[in-house]
């Protein structure tokens, strides 16, 4: 395992740290700034209607992804540490949709009204391409390939939130930042990989949907910065 590969691993980590941390600290999945300003709508049944923060979509793609790549976990062993870092995919991305759905406080303050990318005509697509451009031809492969074009996509309903939202707290922020560089990392990882291995291959399915992700971010990315380096709040344009 080489340096770049080790820290797109630990940067995806990080990032669904930051996003537990969020909801289990503030029992939200609001933006901050919203929940301080006011931002949050107390209804007379008591139900919390907040105006950004985390894609219920985006995270149930996400479990859609680990649960198809990782259906080998059982039945193939490659090291101690690859079985745990499935594990902890796994478990995390499970946990986080569960809060958002059935967490009687945390479900509150999830913003459905906002959430309203139609996140299943994703899965039906990506599917369907798996089948005609599959890694191999065997179940697990085809399902493989199906969660790598997936995650391409996955978090395309995270970003209209935000660009409904436009002002973004500092965790929602940092969590996906730390997404999008976990994907560049491992773009990394590929082009090391490919320079100094002797038997190299190639791995085109997830090169090429690892630059469709990461060129997803691309927007977000420079906003991120720019609002960084100027010390003010992150907010996208109009």
């Amino acid at each position: 395992m080489n340096i770049f590969r080790l820290a797109g691993d630990m940067t995806h980590l990080l990032s669904i740290v930051v996003l537990l941390l969020k909801i289990r600290t503030m029992k939200s999945c609001a933006g901050i700034e919203q929940l301080v300003h006011m931002d949050i709508i107390v209804k007379r049944s008591g139900t919390l209607v907040n105006r950004s923060g985390i894609s219920l979509k985006t995270q149930e793609l996400y479990v859609i992804v680990f649960v198809t790549r990782y259906l080998d976990l059982f039945t193939k062993h490659i090291s101690l540490y690859n079985s745990v870092m499935k594990l902890v995919f796994l478990g995390t991305s499970i946990a986080i949709v569960w809060y958002m759905r059935y967490h009687k406080v945390v479900k509150q303050t999830y913003n459905k009204e906002e959430d309203t990318f139609r996140h299943y005509f994703l899965v039906l697509p990506c599917f369907v391409l798996a089948l005609l451009i599959p890694n191999k031809t065997n179940v697990i492969e085809v399902l493989w390939t199906f969660s790598i074009y997936l995650e391409a996509v996955a978090i395309l309903p995270q970003l209209v939130l935000l660009e409904r939202s436009r002002i973004i707290d500092n965790l929602t922020g940092n969590y996906i930042f730390l997404l999008g560089a976990y994907r560049a990392l491992y773009i990394l990882n590929w082009i090391y990989r490919f320079l100094v291995e002797e038997n190299r291959r190639y791995h085109w399915i997830a090169w090429i949907s690892g630059l469709v992700q990461t060129a997803l971010y691309a927007d977000f990315f420079y906003y991120y910065i720019k609002s960084w380096k100027n010390r003010v709040k992150h907010q996208l344009p109009a």
